[in-house]
């Protein structure tokens, strides 16, 4: 599964306006790929929204870069977007696409950089020590950048920025998070921010 991660930063007051748009344009006829998820930042960077969706092939997901690169309106959005930006992914091969679906209130999309080298051994020590993370949350997404400087993204849901932090913690005193050595192989730049499901995701 291919993923690509948009991210729009709008003016102030117009999130709502935006993401009937965005709903439109990935919905249209002539769109390709599956919509996922549009969210609206509450922590971190202000007055973003982030477009989820995934695709079958690269091809598929290029296609559809094309059609909003070649677009006067990529997203219907225009007149709201003060930036724009695409960011290209292959999920982790073992996991499965998501299901849409209520799974909180609260989305954390947390990306990480590699070292020189650092994919393949990330991988590993994520398919083998995620199992158990999961039994205390969900990861509904991780997916490496096929473009731009080596990282990768995850997309974590909860009920509550509570339940988060009890997760987290809870992982970690189960010593089964972060993946053993894991870390080992990440530089330090790694940025989080959360983000609140809009009423027209899929994902909520």
């Amino acid at each position: 599964m291919f993923f690509e991660l948009a991210t729009l930063t709008v003016r102030f007051g117009t999130a709502a306006k935006a993401n009937a748009a965005i709903k439109s344009y990935c919905e249209a006829p002539e769109a390709g790929g599956t919509l996922y998820g549009v969210w609206f930042s509450d922590i971190g960077d202000l007055n973003q929204i982030a477009v989820l969706r995934g695709f079958d092939t690269l091809e598929a997901l290029y296609a559809e870069r094309e059609r909003g690169l070649r677009s006067a309106d990529p997203f219907g959005s225009a007149e709201f977007t003060t930036a724009l930006e695409w960011h290209s992914y292959k999920g982790f091969d073992w996991l499965p696409a998501p299901t849409p679906g209520s799974y909180g209130a609260v989305y954390e999309i947390r990306t990480y950089d590699f070292k020189t080298g650092g994919l393949p051994h990330t991988l590993e020590k994520w398919q083998q020590a995620l199992p158990a993370r999961q039994e205390v949350s969900p990861c509904l997404v991780a997916m490496y950048a096929l473009d731009g400087r080596p990282r990768f993204t995850q997309i974590w849901p909860y009920a509550s920025l509570n339940e988060r932090s009890a997760a987290r913690a809870d992982a970690v005193k189960q010593g089964i998070w972060p993946p053993k050595g894991g870390p080992d192989w990440l530089t330090p730049a790694m940025h989080s921010q959360v983000f609140v499901p809009t009423d027209v995701s899929p994902l909520k």
